[in-house]
């Protein structure tokens, strides 16, 4: 079954949006709710960005997600059972408003040994006071080493087959690289808990001055660029500042470089092949993300069909 991520702030569902999913017999959205992130001044973690709908998703199971920055659970000193209680409370209070009901949540949260102990308290309180069945996002690494990252208590994991490598300068593709795959995929067959699996259809470019990383690009259009005479293309994956200009608000200097990282059509088609041959059972869901006009209409339209038939 195919689903998608909606990661926006507000949910409003453009034509071909809905086209893809209807073309796709899309059932299920998984909508990002809100982030938790620390307010150092008062010492407190706190929503940031939360979602609004300006159309009832009525035709769609929904699953909120809510993404856990990993620093609020570092804190050794934060209330875990309290804040279990308000993130429940919130997800309450944006289904009461906007007339959304749910049977599932996801928590999306990259933990780390320092922050495990927390997390998996979260998850078991979580689980409690919120009485829904409950899925979390699991990193490559944590299905590799689960003896020590532990297994949060879920119904269901869902494997974040993206964000491999580190932003950095070099060449290397940070969403996906087949190679760091490749050290933790034998692993998927010994992992305890039931997983989906989701896939990259996003893209953004690295911003490098000096050899050095100083910002990210979401959803660049790479065509403009191209046409802008104070860019040149050098490869097909960095683009060269040739003047220093101003663009859509950012400042680009003169030398500066922006390392464009992509998902080809070759690429997703590579990375279902490889989990088909490294999973036990197959995946009941494949989700992809994210869902944004700017991404789908880099693909053929029936490429997420494609991409589930490897399974």
């Amino acid at each position: 079954m195919i689903s998608f991520y909606y990661w926006k702030t507000i949910f409003k569902l453009s034509p071909l949006e809905k086209s893809t999913l209807k073309d796709n017999q899309v059932k299920k959205l998984y909508i990002r709710y809100f982030d938790i992130d620390w307010n150092a001044k008062s010492n407190n973690p706190f929503p940031q960005s939360p979602i609004r709908f300006e159309e009832n998703p009525k035709d769609f199971t929904i699953v909120p997600v809510v993404y856990i920055k990993n620093k609020v659970l570092l804190n050794q000193n934060i209330d875990v059972l309290d804040l279990a209680q308000k993130t429940n409370d919130f997800i309450q209070q944006i289904n009461t408003k906007s007339q959304v009901s749910c049977q599932e949540i996801q928590i999306d949260c990259d933990w780390t040994l320092a922050s495990r102990d927390n997390y998996l308290k979260f998850i078991d309180y979580f689980k409690k006071i919120s009485g829904k069945k409950l899925s979390a996002t699991i990193r490559l690494h944590q299905i590799k080493y689960f003896k020590k990252t532990k297994i949060p208590n879920v119904d269901k994991g869902v494997l974040m087959y993206y964000n491999m490598g580190k932003i950095a300068p070099d060449s290397l593709n940070s969403i996906y690289d087949r190679n760091i795959a490749n050290r933790y995929l034998e692993s998927l067959k010994k992992y305890p808990l039931s997983i989906n699996i989701a896939l990259p259809i996003y893209s953004w470019a690295v911003h490098i001055r000096d050899g050095k990383v100083i910002g990210l690009k979401n959803k660049i259009d790479v065509a403009s660029f191209k046409k802008d005479t104070n860019f040149i293309l050098t490869n097909q994956k960095e683009l060269k500042v040739k003047a220093s200009n101003y663009k859509n608000g950012t400042f680009y200097r003169k030398g500066d470089l922006l390392k464009l990282e992509a998902i080809s059509k070759n690429d997703l088609l590579e990375m279902a092949n490889d989990l088909e041959e490294n999973t036990a059972t197959m995946p009941a869901e494949i989700i992809f993300y994210d869902l944004d006009e700017f991404n789908i209409k880099k693909y053929e339209k029936d490429l997420f069909e494609q991409v589930i038939a490897r399974f």
